[in-house]
């Protein structure tokens, strides 16, 4: 929680106004017992109706200063609170994307969803309620004991006893919450991952019928966060009735030993009362700050969890200057790199060599699982190899400032994704101040002029999230074209025309050669049709290379690649 504390700097005034306004509003409360104390005494016990309703007033004249000092400190605490909490949830959002793809794929979406939102409001509720009474509570329970000894130092011994039992109580329990609430956040980051996954997959889950069991698996980690949740409220809940048996014993004590006091005369009617004012006053303040410990308490173990993603670093290591241009023949080269994702056993990929020249077309081919996104995936330094180099113009890619290599890229991933936008929006992802012309011209290469033409709004169409409203050739056709804006040095299509037909991606093929300029095109395909036509093809198997070259050769040469093309061209028994 310390390191977050940071992002409330900028709302010091905000933190130290909050607090002071409901230390003057607890100030004017202290006083109200003395003012009732005066009106029995003095109004009462002399019949003087002219003080009553002079002190009459003056209570009224506390309640309303009182009620404009806790709007005010209402004000301060919820402005920095709710600042706080814009400035955390940005900062937490920009370290996120700054992160690998290793890390995220260690922290898993559903868990950084979860830290986004629910531990992200909690902490927001925590700072606000410790504003307004982190101060006031503790204040109003030593000021109700300071004032009882002004009152009646005897009676006021009752106080000495019962505030350290309560805060006794409150810490114990305060202590034994902690670590629970930390588990119920992640109960809860089980839930809304299975959430999530039944969500995205309803209609694969339904296609196999497999509703029951996604119940009861849900029903499952349901229950789990239930019974965790009950767990640390029953220890919670004990709060309330422990300070309420301690402080009505304290009351009883204080009435029975003010009975005998007033009966021999050493104390006033008027000073019980105001005794059991202030009792009362510690006891409505006890349950405040039971209230906002458990509040606290939650944040702190949300606060945790946030700062646990700040401490997590990017495994890559980015270089701030640019190094001198090479002048190389080729564009892109692997030089004996081995791939091994965080966590696994065995290597994704193993001594992958090659060499592309600039303008050459690659096709990448292999069975499911042999490493072709992971090796399109090292150029960019989604991930960074485990051994080797990777080298882009000559320079090798942990050399580039992050963003200086991605710019030379054009990257269309297997899963099209675009999101909620008009056409001319989504394309401008690739490049932010794309003219018109610009756009039209990578939709026209990416065959998805006519879907445009299609539309009376044109690019002002308005494209639901993830692209609901097209289809899933439609939103790979987009996606290619959102590549192609920014008319990058290398193109990279990740399996990313697997829903076109075969007329279209022709044309599609036929289009990206006849680009100008002289881009180099990665083209990962389960189709021998879609790479056949490329300069060099790259056969994957088990995350290595075993076979290079052009179509005809590897029909010769290579056997996995002639028996996934003959999986897909010869005819059957004739």
């Amino acid at each position: 929680m310390r390191k977050l504390l940071i992002y409330l700097k900028d709302y010091r005034k905000e933190s130290i106004l909050g607090p002071l306004f409901k230390l003057l509003e607890a100030s004017f409360e202290l006083l109200v017992p003395i003012v009732i104390k005066s009106i029995v005494d003095t109004g009462i016990g002399q019949a003087n109706k002219v003080y009553i309703v002079k002190m009459c007033l003056l209570l009224v004249l506390l309640g309303v200063v009182g009620m404009i000092s806790s709007i005010t400190a209402q004000y301060f605490a919820a402005k920095a609170a709710v600042g706080f909490a814009t400035k955390l949830r940005r900062a937490l959002f920009k370290h996120i994307g700054q992160l690998s793809y290793t890390e995220i794929d260690t922290l898993g979406t559903s868990s950084m969803i979860t830290r986004m939102t629910s531990d992200m409001n909690q902490v927001q509720s925590g700072v606000n309620l410790t504003l307004r009474l982190l101060l006031r509570s503790p204040f109003i329970v030593f000021g109700s004991m300071i004032m009882a000894f002004t009152v009646d130092t005897h009676a006021a011994f009752t106080f000495v006893v019962a505030v350290p039992a309560l805060f006794a109580v409150v810490f114990a329990i305060m202590i034994a919450s902690i670590p629970l609430y930390k588990k119920v956040q992640q109960r809860l980051d089980k839930v809304l991952n299975s959430t999530r996954e039944n969500l995205t997959g309803v209609r694969v889950i339904r296609a196999f019928g497999l509703e029951e069991k996604e119940i009861a698996e849900f029903d499952k980690r349901n229950e789990e966060l239930t019974a965790t949740q009950k767990f640390v409220g029953g220890i919670s809940a004990l709060m309330n009735p422990l300070t309420y048996v301690i402080i009505n014993l304290a009351i009883i004590w204080l009435i029975y030993i003010g009975a005998f006091r007033v009966s021999t005369g050493l104390l006033t009617q008027g000073a019980v009362l105001a005794l059991y004012n202030y009792m009362s006053q510690i006891l409505v303040e006890l349950i405040k700050f039971a209230n906002l410990i458990i509040s606290i308490t939650k944040a702190f173990a949300s606060a945790n969890r946030i700062s646990a993603v700040f401490d997590i670093k990017s495994s890559l290591v980015e270089k701030d200057v640019m190094p001198e241009k090479l002048h190389t023949e080729y564009a892109v080269e692997f030089r004996n790199v081995g791939l091994r994702y965080k966590n696994a056993q065995d290597e994704s990929l193993t001594n992958i060599n090659f060499s592309v020249r600039h303008g050459e077309v690659v096709g990448i081919i292999g069975g499911t699982g042999s490493g072709k996104s992971s090796l399109v995936n090292l150029i960019p330094r989604f991930y960074d190899a485990t051994y080797g180099e990777v080298l882009v113009n000559g320079i090798n890619v942990k050399d580039y400032p992050l963003i200086v290599l991605r710019d030379k890229i054009g990257i269309v991933p297997q899963k099209a994704v675009l999101f909620k936008g008009s056409i001319r929006d989504n394309m401008r992802w690739g490049k932010k101040d794309a003219t018109d012309e610009e756009i039209m011209e990578a939709i026209t290469i990416a065959q998805a002029g006519e879907i445009v033409a299609q539309k009376k709004e044109g690019l002002d169409f308005i494209i639901e999230q993830g692209g609901k409203n097209l289809s899933g050739g439609q939103r790979q056709r987009f996606t290619i074209a959102r590549a192609l804006v920014k008319k990058p040095e290398i193109l990279i299509l990740d399996d990313s025309a697997s829903a076109l037909d075969f007329a279209t991606d022709a044309a599609l093929r036929k289009a990206l050669r006849e680009m100008p300029g002289k881009h180099t095109i990665f083209i990962v395909s389960q189709r021998t049709s879609s790479i056949q036509h490329a300069d060099i093809i790259l056969v994957l198997d088990d995350g290595q290379i075993v076979g290079m070259g052009k179509h005809e050769e590897l029909l010769e040469k290579c056997d996995v690649y002639r028996e996934i093309y003959d999986s897909q061209f010869k005819k059957e028994a004739k």
